[in-house]
């Protein structure tokens, strides 16, 4: 039977064949072409919005220099305010991921992707009032506005494959759309050192504050329009049975009741644990790369924005290999434990390469490549991951729980490493970083493999393929029948209602 033949059938007398049975789609499965460019305005609006999480930490010594009068006069306490301007998106994801997930589960992706890139426009804008070396408030303000628009963006990538995209597409949609937001690091990394001159001067370095930042805002307002225009919520038809199950028995779900599922699943919290230890790992290397980096290679400013670049453009390629793995494969567990295993073995030698007295850059430009590769590759197969052990509840509940407990460690690990790099050294803290992502391995190797919605997909076509061969022959299709709707799997159980007559 087809991907678009429904669960709702009838015998039609005198047009069946060999098993007296003609189906017929009440409701059909369908994936629309336009599917790409649901996810091309989605891209588009992360892009920014990652970007405006690390544009300003990647030269955060000459944001000291230029906001020098309206930071504290400790040079830790400077060091740990502009900290604060990556950490901040951590921060005010804990209490908004809630409000968030309620109206993407209520209003759906169109009014999700409206109010996020309006906010992160607005964001870009106040950043612009900023320009003045006495409005670090201001700036501070601005990062705000677009940290909470990055709650309306990175537990989204698995609800959009799930929404749009069929069941042998849908692991390489979600690596797309985390694609989108590592692209968005990318640029952050890449393109402030070039603007901004690391020079001496203040004027010469507001005047490159000054481009950044009306580009940035100018670019932000475009895409909220493109987003306010032509964004739909999602097709007529579902793309996958699996979703259309889903979708039946979204009318009876209860976010509060999906989220106490969820919390209560003891391998879904392992896995929302080991993923928040790596993926909090990431952002605190991030924030503080450029501290690492000039402590080691002074004057390096441009390497160091390139180097970020190597790392996220390697997960890029990882993320996209990864997804297209899953898809042939779908060895969720497997591919997890071995991509957080490399992922512990390139922290090892990033740590033991930049100690080393080498001197040389490009070795430390590969084994961060190799880093970023597996360390960030490793984003969108934890959610899928995710959405398959806990099927059927909402992609977007349970990857928001995974980037909820990526932010906390994130903050949790930047703020440590920074401690422990002023108090201590910066060895110390890598030391302690490879310590925490050891112990998530081990996490990971214990979650439980609980493949559900690849088990609802397949008990569909079974039960539909049986229905073929049961059927009664043509001389005795007298009337119509309607199959009964199929149960939808709770968190304990699967597909257990027959599909009868």
């Amino acid at each position: 039977m087809s991907e678009g033949e429904a669960l709702n059938a009838k015998e039609v007398p005198g047009k069946a064949e060999k098993s007296g049975l003609l189906i017929q789609a009440e409701e059909s499965t369908k994936v629309y072409l336009r599917r790409w460019l649901m996810l091309t305005l989605f891209c588009s609006f992360s892009v920014t919005s990652a970007y405006q999480w690390i544009h300003l930490n990647i030269i955060a010594n000459i944001v000291i220099r230029y906001y020098n009068t309206s930071l504290p006069g400790d040079s830790l306490q400077q060091e740990t305010a502009v900290d604060w301007l990556s950490l901040v998106y951590m921060l005010v994801y804990l209490p908004a991921i809630i409000p968030a997930m309620m109206l993407v589960n209520n209003k759906g992706l169109r009014v999700n992707n409206i109010v996020g890139s309006f906010m992160n426009a607005l964001g870009a804008w106040l950043k612009v009032g900023a320009l003045g070396p006495e409005r670090f408030p201001l700036l501070m303000t601005g990062q705000v506005l677009c940290g909470l628009a990055e709650v309306f963006v990175v537990s989204i990538p698995p609800r959009l494959a799930a929404v749009w995209f069929g069941p042998d597409q849908v692991s390489t949609a979600t690596s797309l759309g985390v694609f989108g937001n590592q692209i968005g690091v990318a640029v952050g990394f890449l393109i402030p050192p070039i603007l901004v001159d690391n020079s001496p001067n203040i004027t010469d370095i507001g005047a490159g504050l000054t481009v950044m930042n009306y580009g940035t805002a100018a670019v932000t307002t475009v895409i909220f329009l493109l987003i306010l225009v032509g964004y739909q919520a999602e097709p007529q038809i579902p793309p996958s049975r699996a979703r259309l199950l889903a979708r039946q028995s979204s009318g009876n779900q209860k976010y509060r009741q999906s989220l106490h599922t969820l919390i209560t699943n003891a391998h879904f919290v392992l896995l929302a644990v080991s993923y928040g230890i790596l993926t909090g790992a990431f952002y605190a290397i991030s924030t503080l790369l450029n501290g690492i980096m000039l402590h080691y290679f002074p004057g390096e400013e441009e390497n160091t924005g390139r180097i970020g670049l190597t790392i996220v453009l390697a997960g890029i390629a990882g993320a996209i290999i990864a997804g297209l793995w899953l898809d042939k494969t779908k060895a969720f567990k497997w591919t997890s434990v071995g991509i957080y295993a490399l992922s512990l073995v390139g922290m090892i030698a990033f740590t033991a390469i930049i100690e080393s007295d080498l001197n040389r850059i490009w070795i430390i430009y590969l084994v961060a490549g190799f880093l970023g590769f597996f360390m960030t590759g490793y984003l969108p197969v934890g959610y899928e991951f995710a959405a398959e052990i806990t099927y059927p509840e909402s992609e977007a509940t349970s990857s928001g729980i995974l980037t909820a407990s990526a932010m906390f460690c994130g903050m949790v690990l930047t703020l440590g490493m920074r401690a422990v790099m002023n108090r201590v050294s910066i060895l110390a803290a890598n030391i302690t970083l490879c310590s925490v992502v050891f112990v998530g391995v081990i996490l990971t190797a214990i979650v439980r493999p609980d493949y559900r919605r690849q088990a609802a997909e397949t008990q569909v076509l079974e039960k539909l393929n049986h229905l073929e061969l049961t059927i009664a022959p043509p001389d005795k299709i007298t009337r119509e029948i309607t199959l009964p709707a199929l149960a939808v799997p709770d968190s304990d159980r699967q597909l257990k209602e027959p599909l009868t007559q």
